[in-house]
């Protein structure tokens, strides 16, 4: 069966995200929600998202298809549902539609004429930018035990100093000595070739991906995610990181999302909790306007390749758009759009042949070509993100 992955009505809800992704490469837990699909069916999978993408990330469609919406994270259920799919037959929770069998030469989905199956019991949704980290406990154990189950961890060396031993895997190449791993509150995952430096103290759920890093005397909190070839440093609590970002100096992170190719200047601090104590809004790209969270505790969301400098201060709940680049001393704003360049003093635009050019240098240092398709999926952002940019 061919498995084919669609944005569904959250694309909006997820950006800035989801400007330079489809939803199904948003990363919660341990894996993307692309990869955990296609390792529990056992399938590639592609995806249907916005058009300027679609280069990136194409579509394969053949003669029969299940479509499944990538808000929707898997589980033992949901899998054995969605892989019984039949012709003319779509799973919905509620009025959402989770599922549904299509062929290449059905002209339209029409579900009036689909036998609807209903699921009922409760499962991992990402529908809001803070989902990802206020839901990435929940994924992270989840995560841990489909990746563990029947296998044997590396070894924990000696020099760890290490609280329940059992919830701890470690991949091969992984290398650690000298910190302390506390998996009683939460499992702790550390992938292959990834290293935790010497004098870190690390509290689960916490998930370290594939060649990812924690430099000196690091303090993590769960529930935190580092994305492959990612680094951390300082305090981080309850944070996501996408691939090859880095916040790798002393200063906080808390109840955040970063993107990929990201970088927190040194000594920079977000707030995650306003002086009131009142819930937290985060800047709405549907309503353009702030949206209440239902959240005490949300920090930061930034996209792709934004940076920001020394000792920048980040107010609770701010919005930083793609290719920003951050500094100077105060608050910058609650939201800043994308292919902005300034702080608190006042933003001009990145013009993107500058944004290319540091692009370049960046993807580079990790062996990754900046190449023209990552070019034009910034140049329509760019375009599409115009009408909030004031200079």
């Amino acid at each position: 069966m061919n498995y084919i992955l669609f944005d569904g009505p959250v694309r909006n809800a997820l950006l800035p995200f989801t400007f330079t992704r489809p939803v199904a490469d948003i990363l919660i837990g341990i894996m993307t929600i692309r990869q955990k699909w296609e390792a529990r069916l056992g399938s590639t999978i592609t995806t249907i998202t916005e058009e300027y993408l679609s280069a990136k990330f194409p579509m394969v469609e053949m003669e029969e298809n299940v479509m499944i919406n990538a808000a929707y994270l898997p589980n033992d259920t949901l899998v054995e549902m969605i892989s019984d799919l039949k012709e003319n037959q779509a799973i919905f929770k509620g009025d959402d539609v989770i599922a549904f069998f299509t062929t290449e030469n059905q002209e339209e989905v029409d579900f009036d004429s689909y036998e609807i199956i209903q699921y009922n019991d409760d499962c991992l949704i990402v529908e809001h930018t803070w989902d990802i980290f206020s839901k990435n406990d929940a994924a992270i154990r989840s995560d841990f035990a489909y990746l563990t189950e029947d296998r044997k961890s590396q070894p924990i060396p000696k020099s760890v100093n290490v609280i329940s031993p059992e919830n701890i895997f470690i991949e091969e190449g992984a290398k650690l000595e000298f910190v302390t791993l506390n998996a009683s509150t939460g499992p702790i995952y550390i992938g292959k070739n990834a290293e935790i430096m010497e004098g870190t103290v690390i509290r689960g759920p916490f998930a370290l991906c594939e060649n990812a890093q924690v430099k000196l005397n690091a303090k993590v909190y769960g529930a935190t995610t580092v994305g492959p070839g990612s680094r951390i440093g300082g305090e981080v609590k309850n944070a996501v990181l996408f691939a090859n970002s880095n916040k790798g100096h002393d200063g906080f992170l808390g109840d955040s999302v970063l993107g990929e190719w990201c970088n927190i200047g040194a000594d920079s601090n977000n707030s995650n909790l306003k002086n009131n104590y009142e819930e937290v809004k985060l800047w709405s790209y549907e309503t353009e306007g702030f949206a209440k969270t239902g959240l005490q505790f949300c920090g930061l969301m930034m996209g792709d390749h934004s940076k920001c400098g020394i000792n920048t201060m980040f107010n609770t709940g701010t919005v930083v758009g793609v290719s920003v680049n951050i500094f100077g001393s105060g608050f910058p704003r609650n939201f800043v759009p994308s292919f902005s360049w300034g702080g608190a003093a006042g933003f001009t635009t990145y013009i993107t042949k500058k944004a290319f050019e540091t692009a370049k240098l960046v993807m580079a240092r990790r062996n990754v070509e900046f190449d023209e398709t990552e070019a034009a999926i910034l140049e329509h952002v760019f375009e599409e993100t115009k009408k909030w940019r004031k200079d």
